[in-house]
């Protein structure tokens, strides 16, 4: 071969290695991993007394909002009527494999009891004997358990879905691995593991209002807090301020109510993907929770800082994942004054469309207002409209079960 022939042939290889691929619109980067990987997202629920921290609450209102698949701590209301101070909404675990892989799954949940779960579980603690509807008398940690995991790559089958819109699908719109997992009935498919809970252990931060209208927020636990947003939604209008890391505390003004929930959408997915989410498991925890989060009202949304929240949920799972990614986000609701007036004015006028909107808080809203409520002849109205709310919520649940 002559010298100018040798000179072409290596022009040659050298192009092939360094072949450009073109950007094709539309292409979304999908997550690249080495053996098994394990990723979850998941929302603890409190609502902040007028002292700023966690308080006592339960729903008492309304059905499940699960598929009816899903499997229940010994029935449909028992949730709703369970006090505690935090309410772990939907974790959702994901997992990645190139290969077929059987896995066993632990979690246990600090002062807490898991409500609800799926696919069908090998064990659930405490015993369905808890009859105790708070969770201030002392038991054991809640803890649910999944003895054999088979994750199949290749699993194309139906996954179960109702004749009906759920925000529970949403999170199965993301490329992690089907599952399977044997049960006494048969097989059941997902695309996770589910499952949610009820707990009182003391959330990572305090919020408070000022004389000023501001929003105090103090840091109680060791660890900063990554990231925080305060958001407000009056009808149609809303608006967000964020409010980065915490360290110790800061002071964070009214959001100007000019913003869009599309916005929000994708900077809460952008805090999300910067904690460690993969683009598509971002975005399906927004779109889980969208009709949640951006409701009427006002509340602060915070990254749950890593230690504290491998503390209060232990994650256990064997063969050991070469990668785990845990993200959850604190929702903590704000009684402003705003919407102390606006469910005041929605019980003396019977507006039950704005009750709705405030629904399952309802009772500690009502409390906070009594509390600062001076006229006793108007506290009693509000005890009274307190315990119509419960015992016409309490009726309605027990004819649904």
């Amino acid at each position: 071969m002559s010298p100018k022939q040798l000179r072409l042939l290596l022009y040659v290889v050298l192009a092939c290695s360094f072949t450009i691929t073109p950007y094709l619109p539309g292409r979304e980067a999908r997550p690249v991993y080495s053996g098994l990987t394990a990723h979850e997202w998941g929302t603890f629920t409190s609502i902040a007394g007028s002292a700023g921290q966690a308080v006592e609450w339960s729903p008492l209102t309304g059905s499940t909002d699960l598929p009816g698949f899903v499997e229940h701590f010994r029935n449909t209301g028992f949730k709703l009527g369970l006090r505690g101070t935090v309410r772990m909404e939907t974790p959702v675990l994901y997992f990645y494999d190139s290969r077929e892989e059987t896995v066993s799954v632990k979690v246990s949940f600090a002062k807490g009891v898991i409500t609800e779960w799926y696919p069908h579980a090998s064990r659930v603690e405490p015993a369905k004997n808890l009859f105790d509807r708070s969770l201030y008398q002392s038991h054991a940690d809640g803890s649910i358990t999944w003895d054999s995991v088979t994750l199949e790559p290749s699993l194309r089958s139906e996954f179960p879905r109702e004749n009906r819109d759920n925000h529970y699908y949403a999170a199965r719109l993301t490329s992690s691995t089907p599952l399977r997992v044997k049960t006494p009935a048969g097989d059941q498919q997902e695309k996770f593991l589910f499952y949610r809970g009820v707990s009182v252990f003391p959330v990572p931060l305090l919020a408070k209002l000022t004389p000023e209208d501001e929003l105090l927020v103090e840091n109680r636990s060791e660890e900063e807090i990554p990231n925080t947003i305060l958001f407000e939604r009056r009808g149609e209008k809303v608006g967000y301020r964020m409010g980065g890391a915490v360290q110790k505390e800061t002071i964070l003004e009214p959001p100007e109510l000019s913003a869009t929930i599309e916005d929000l959408g994708r900077d809460l997915e952008g805090m999300l993907v910067a904690q460690g989410l993969y683009q598509d498991e971002a975005h399906a925890m927004v779109e889980t929770w969208r009709d949640s989060w951006f409701e009427e009202g006002s509340r602060l949304l915070y990254i749950v800082p890593a230690q504290m929240m491998h503390a209060v949920l232990p994650l256990s799972i064997s063969p050991a994942p070469t990668q785990t990614v845990r993200v959850f986000v604190g929702r903590l609701e704000i009684v402003t004054l705003a919407t102390e007036k606006a469910v005041e004015r929605a019980f003396a006028t019977q507006d039950k469309a704005t009750l709705a909107k405030y629904s399952r808080f309802l009772e500690p809203i009502l409390q906070a207002i009594i509390q600062k409520e001076r006229n006793p002849a108007r506290a009693k109205k509000l005890y009274e409209n307190l315990n119509s709310f419960y015992n016409s919520e309490i009726a309605q649940n027990q004819r649904r079960n």
